[in-house]
């Protein structure tokens, strides 16, 4: 299949192109930019005029929900919300039922992947067994079948000698280690954060030193161990700073936020919404500023959706003992873009975060659109309003604290492999 992509302004941050420029895809890559190939024809042409035309979304956290899940969400829902938010590249954290601590199960998932021919997959590995925090891995093995990272999930790790021979471990074979940095007891029975709004409605409550105590502990063993560390969904201020300084150090850090984390804070849980039910919790509105602009400076790799569909049974419950988790495969790009625009940063800029910077995390070769580049392109309507609600959202899960809101931004056509693989009008 031979596509133009016809009078879009092209916008590709790791190329550094901010500019109106066709491009011209055959045989599943980008063949030219700008002009066509001489005997060029194409099969079909998108008119991409007044749209922005960017590489396919690199998400670093979506829970696909499969396998042990499906009551929540399917496969099928989740690809299908995966590229009706541009998403192109998505990796998957190992908390399923079973966990991915089996090479079988890794296969599995790729292979059901592979055959919706829709966004790629990278399933990330459970670093021990049964994310139980007392074996390791084969991490060898479940690295051959497909995994590209290796994480705890929200599992909590509590046995720092099993995190050392961890990291000791993936660094000898140059794997990379994700780790959620929050203390087990320190949270233990928490859901809000440890601030007025806890307090006032009587919420067992997670203090920032639960993340920061934790965090601590992995970059001395980082250091000591030479691993490549991933911090996942950072929430405070303090987290941010201490990342900062270990980047400074030269540690081989990276890290990344959740974007809901980047818009809203513990005042809006509001009277008890459990859709602000979140891991980890909603903090401070200080917290909040500092993730936005550790983001923006570059101490913070990338923004994820930490996709998380939860069904309506699981939600419509009391605070404390609701499920868990926001759904956010298409809400990614729009909370995004909403970002960028607040923090006053180029449209290019904003997009890095989700495209080549998370791709570099990834470690994969995606989130560019140079010239041999496999053809994973996302085109949008950055000046679009669309409502979130119920019936816009193709994932299962429901269960977003920006329902009712109006964002701005709305996918068109997502390409994957040189396949127009959505479409909207």
């Amino acid at each position: 299949m031979k596509i133009h992509i016809k009078g879009g302004r092209l916008i590709d941050p790791a190329n550094g192109i901010d500019a109106n420029r066709d491009v011209y895809i055959a045989a599943g890559r980008v063949v030219a930019i700008g002009e066509a190939p001489k005997g060029y024809s194409a099969n079909r042409t998108i008119d991409a005029s007044g749209l922005a035309v960017c590489p396919g979304l690199v998400d670093l956290a979506a829970r696909l929900r499969e396998p042990g899940f499906e009551y929540m969400a399917t496969l099928e829902s989740e690809m299908q919300a995966a590229v009706a938010g541009g998403v192109t590249s998505l990796a998957c954290p190992p908390d399923t039922d079973p966990p991915l601590d089996e090479p079988g199960l890794v296969e599995m998932l790729k292979f059901r992947a592979r055959s919706l021919n829709q966004a790629h997959v990278y399933p990330v590995g459970a670093l021990t067994a049964g994310l139980k925090g007392a074996r390791l891995t084969e991490m060898a093995e479940l690295r051959d079948a497909g995994c590209v990272a290796f994480s705890q999930g929200d599992a909590p790790m509590t046995d720092n000698q099993v995190a050392f021979l961890a990291m000791q471990y993936a660094a000898t074979f140059g794997f990379a280690v994700w780790l959620r940095p929050q203390d087990a007891m320190l949270a233990r029975n928490g859901v809000a954060h440890d601030g007025q709004v806890a307090t006032r409605l009587g919420l067992p409550a997670i203090p920032v030193c639960a993340e920061t105590v934790a965090l601590s502990s992995i970059l001395i063993l980082a250091r000591e161990t030479g691993a490549r560390v991933h911090l996942a969904r950072l929430s405070s201020a303090e987290a941010v700073k201490m990342v900062r300084q270990a980047k400074d150090l030269g540690l081989a850090v990276t890290s990344d936020v959740a974007a809901h984390h980047v818009h809203l804070s513990e005042m809006d849980i509001g009277y008890f919404d459990p859709n602000c039910h979140v891991t980890p919790p909603f903090r401070s509105l200080r917290d909040r500023d500092a993730l936005r602009q550790g983001l923006a400076d570059g101490t913070i790799d990338a923004l994820c959706s930490d996709h998380t569909p939860v069904d309506d049974d699981a939600k419509q419950l009391p605070f404390s003992e609701a499920e868990s988790g926001v759904t956010g495969l298409e809400l990614l790009l729009p909370l995004t873009l909403k970002w960028a625009e607040e923090t006053g940063l180029p449209l290019a800029h904003g997009l890095a975060r989700i495209t080549s910077d998370a791709a570099r995390v990834l470690g994969i070769d995606a989130g560019h659109l140079a010239v041999g580049a496999i053809a994973d392109v996302c085109i949008f309507d950055p000046a679009y309003y669309w409502r979130v609600d119920r019936a816009a959202l193709r994932s299962q899960g429901k269960n977003t604290p920006f329902l009712g809101l109006e964002v701005k931004g709305k996918v068109r056509w997502t390409l994957v492999e040189g396949q127009v693989v959505y479409e909207s009008r």
